[in-house]
């Protein structure tokens, strides 16, 4: 399978990767967190300064440059076109399946308080349990699904008062 990335390098530049294009680099690891890269016959010395692996971001340092790297995944892209990107997370009412999968456990009960961050469900989706978060503070309303069913892309699951 041949997954795609979108990189974003300092909120400015964007690229679309692919996992063959990252295999076609020439790259040693020279130490825990540092690099040797060879593309189109220039060297390069990269090292992982900081990540945070949760969200996926890290600064790195190439020869004497530092940048700020952001990578989404194809899950995470889907999940930000729901509406579940930092900036829209706070206008967010209600929660709707990112993707076709099992639901494993519900979290939460109506008219439940949750915070932001909050676990408010495990959807099992291609052989992964996926927890869904409280994307903001706020009361359950209603909840479309129970434990077990089979939902779709898109299926209404959780709203928010």
């Amino acid at each position: 399978m041949n997954s795609k990335y979108k990189v974003k390098v300092n909120k400015t530049l964007e690229f679309d990767l692919t996992n063959k294009d990252v295999s076609k680099v020439d790259t040693i690891q020279t130490s825990e967190n540092q690099y040797h890269i060879l593309q189109e016959d220039k060297s390069y010395h990269t090292e992982v300064i900081q990540s945070d692996f949760n969200n996926k971001k890290y600064t790195v340092k190439v020869n004497h440059n530092i940048y700020q790297v952001d990578i989404a995944n194809a899950l995470d892209l889907q999940i930000e076109a729901m509406g579940f990107s930092i900036g829209a997370s706070k206008q967010v009412n209600a929660i709707k399946a990112p993707m076709p999968g099992l639901l494993l456990e519900i979290h939460v009960k109506v008219d439940q308080q949750v915070q932001e961050d909050d676990p408010l469900l495990i959807l099992e989706a291609m052989k992964m349990e996926n927890v869904i978060l409280s994307p903001r503070d706020g009361v359950i309303k209603s909840i479309s699904a129970i434990k077990g069913d089979a939902v779709d892309k898109g299926q209404l699951l959780i709203e928010f008062a």
